[in-house]
């Protein structure tokens, strides 16, 4: 934990749940417990930290067995959340968080069967919107568990596609999104799927990066991590999220940190047409040229864009005009 925060990590995950055998969870709760003992006994910061659980009477007993280290915790990932499943975990967290003193939150999993089966999806969407609007004040994000969705029908993307190849996982993103991610106050913040892979493998399509014409004369260093970590298909990913309305990314490897925050700082173009569209005198709307004069900016239609994209540079900054992708990637780097 207290490495990874010192790679930049902001917030973490200590699973329960899919990683640890059916017949360890016990053990591995004794070994969480004692090791946010060690964390506060030292006394430092870790990053934001989450527990994923398998059922809701997880949360009130380790609330209770986390003693004085539960002001490390942050609070809960919920997994396959419906509103049938949901209700008992989201009630615990408020139990515990009255008996513990802390305020504690919530970031439910979206990765239950009976959301991505057709026949069940638009009753399951709309009761998990039910759910999470009764408990929005404690609900942080909803995350997307693809890995669940690609298992019920056996699948499994490989390096070179992206969950968006995967037309049946596709066509659920683009639904959850549709429910719970309108950017009309009623939406919440929608985190794209995980990145499995961290090791270069085997390529069957041409790399995007690797040969792109903005690696030319850059810094070496980059292109090597690049080919190492074959983060070809994370970076197409996460574009992918941002265009299909999903911001943040779980990452399952500290390799997948530096490209996922260097692609959220907002780019000194994308801020400068944001300031633009929000200037007060455009509030009636009106269509005008872009200040780097390649592109329209239709006020009204734009509106939604431009407040979500000041929303992301306070959290990530924003680039100077000279400053792009790989400058940041590169200065992220060790050494």
């Amino acid at each position: 934990m207290l490495k990874q925060a010192g790679r930049g990590v902001t917030s973490m995950v200590v699973c329960l749940e899919d990683s640890i055998d059916d017949a360890e969870v016990a053990d591995a709760e004794e070994n969480l417990i004692r090791h946010f003992a060690d964390l506060a006994e030292r006394g430092v910061e870790p990053p934001l930290l989450f527990i994923r659980v398998r059922a809701a009477e997880q949360i009130p007993d380790l609330t209770r067995r986390l003693g004085p280290s539960l002001r490390l915790l942050s609070g809960f990932v919920l997994p396959k959340f419906t509103e049938e499943r949901g209700v008992p975990f989201l009630e615990a967290i408020v139990a515990a968080e009255a008996a513990g003193g802390r305020r504690l939150f919530a970031m439910p999993v979206l990765e239950s069967p009976e959301l991505l089966h057709l026949e069940s999806r638009a009753d399951t969407l709309a009761g998990i919107a039910r759910t999470v609007d009764k408990y929005r004040d404690r609900v942080l994000a909803l995350r997307l568990g693809v890995t669940d969705f690609c298992s019920a029908y056996g699948l499994r993307r490989p390096p070179d596609m992206t969950a968006y190849d995967v037309r049946i996982v596709a066509s659920v993103i683009a639904d959850v999104v549709n429910v719970l991610g309108r950017a009309d106050g009623t939406g919440f913040t929608v985190t794209g799927p995980v990145w499995e892979y961290f090791r270069a493998q085997e390529r069957m399509f041409k790399p995007q990066l690797r040969r792109s014409p903005f690696l030319q004369g850059r810094a070496e260093e980059l292109r090597q991590a690049l080919i190492e970590h074959d983060m070809d298909g994370l970076l197409r990913e996460i574009e992918l999220d941002r265009a299909n309305g999903l911001l943040g990314k779980t990452c399952i490897h500290p390799s997948h940190v530096l490209p996922v925050h260097a692609l959220s700082v907002v780019s000194h173009e994308e801020f400068s047409d944001a300031e633009d569209i929000l200037r007060p005198e455009r509030g009636g709307g009106g269509v005008l040229r872009s200040s780097y004069t390649n592109k329209m900016n239709e006020v009204k239609p734009h509106r939604a864009w431009a407040e979500r994209t000041l929303r992301r540079a306070e959290v990530f900054g924003v680039a100077r005009a000279d400053v792009g992708f790989v400058e940041l990637l590169t200065a992220g780097l060790p050494g």
